[in-house]
């Protein structure tokens, strides 16, 4: 990884030199430490990939809450509502809102667990598995399309859908990037005249519900429609898998908390948000600024690009002391996994609904969860985190154990 010393532009307009490579292999290789390193020696840095990153706490949160500074319009493409800000953003908003609502959580619980009965039905009763193709990827599909209310001959597709798009935006290739958008909107559009062309037979389910929603008085169109849906299902494909895997490694590692939250569940809510706050599964956003301002030390003009470094500032030890320890008696307004302000993301509720579920399917069903000697977890590269493979050993309450 290249050194990190603070450069300013000569001059204004003049394109800043890099601190970093976001790319470097060092970095990516880990990219929880990379963004640690640089935290501290150089807080605001630019990069060629990323533009301009903040990795503390403090700079995050003033991007987060300052948003007439920082702009979330940043995106060449419509995206409704995350791309926008008020007033735009604010019936959008108050639109999305309640399908995370109380209600409509407690509609999809009992859908969730089935999911999670029949892929735990799936595992060994004793042996060895790979948790992020043969587990979790398979959970994020099922449930992200039950919630939708999309078939499940859409599972595979979408599966291969989520590794393009990866390896799409990991090369910042704009053409591919664009074809792989493109091919997810046409999922999306197929589901929508399924619908209109059933009518009044229609299933109700949430893509029903939304060609039926009005802003301002009119109906929804097609491509806010379409963005909606792009930015709940993009997002929740990849960032469920990988919580999955990051939660589930993180507890095989550490055998005696995974027996204190098998004997103390009402934990495991508390649990989940400090284990994701210290590796986090979803790395960065991005915003834009809409003045001069000098932040960390650096100064930015009017329209720079900003990348929010999720995984670095929860991490940052003047908010959090020791990052890498686990503790369930922190200040949850701190933590960052959801993001904050008027932005803060709507399917917080499903996601922690989805998570818990799961782990407290995968604690109450075994006995143990370990790692498997010799066969380390492969970690994912930007722009995605966690873990590629999670190879584990489990044993079944309902299965032979070792050793009895």
């Amino acid at each position: 990884m290249d050194s990190a010393k603070p450069r300013d532009p000569a001059a204004a307009g003049h394109r800043p030199q890099p601190d970093w490579d976001a790319r470097a292999p060092a970095v990516l290789a880990d990219q929880i430490r990379a963004y640690d390193d640089l935290r501290q020696r150089c807080p605001v840095a630019h990069s060629e990939y990323l533009n301009w990153s903040l990795f503390r706490h403090a700079d995050v949160m003033r991007a987060l809450t300052d948003h007439q500074t920082f702009s979330n319009a940043v995106s060449s493409y419509p995206s409704v509502p995350n791309g926008m800000d008020p007033p735009a953003h604010t019936p959008y908003r108050k639109l999305i809102e309640p399908y995370f609502g109380p209600g409509r959580m407690a509609e999809f619980e009992p859908v969730c667990r089935r999911i999670v009965a029949e892929l735990m039905r799936g595992l060994p009763d004793d042996g060895e598995i790979e948790l992020m193709g043969g587990f979790a990827e398979d959970f994020a599909l099922q449930a992200q399309c039950a919630f939708m209310g999309w078939p499940a001959t859409l599972h595979e597709p979408l599966r291969q859908w989520t590794h393009r798009n990866r390896a799409a935006t990991l090369a910042g290739e704009r053409d591919a990037t664009a074809a792989v958008a493109l091919e997810f909107d046409g999922y999306i559009r197929a589901q929508l005249e399924l619908r209109r062309a059933a009518g009044e037979q229609a299933t109700d389910d949430v893509t029903t519900r939304l060609l039926r929603e009005e802003v301002e008085g009119r109906l929804l169109s097609d491509e806010e429609i379409v963005s909606i849906v792009r930015n709940w299902t993009v997002g929740e494909l990849s960032t469920m898998a990988s919580s999955i895997g990051i939660l589930a490694q993180y507890l095989a590692e550490r055998p005696a908390l995974q027996d204190r939250l098998r004997r103390n569940p009402a934990l495991l809510a508390t649990a989940i948000d400090e284990i994701l706050r210290i590796h986090a599964p979803l790395i960065a956003n991005r915003r834009i600024t809409t003045r001069d301002l000098d932040i960390g030390g650096r100064q930015l003009e009017a329209g720079a690009r900003i990348t929010l470094m999720w995984a670095s500032a929860n991490r940052d030890e003047r908010v959090f002391g020791d990052p890498d320890e686990f503790r369930l008696d922190r200040d949850p307004a701190l933590n960052l996994l959801y993001g904050a302000g008027i932005h803060v993301c709507p399917g917080a509720p499903l996601a922690r609904l989805e998570l818990r579920i799961v782990m407290e399917a995968l604690l109450d069903q075994t006995r143990r969860i370990a790692t498997v000697e010799g066969r380390p977890p492969v970690r994912a590269s930007y722009p995605t985190s966690g873990y590629t493979s999670v190879p584990l050993w489990i044993e079944k309450t309902t299965g032979p154990v070792a050793g009895d």
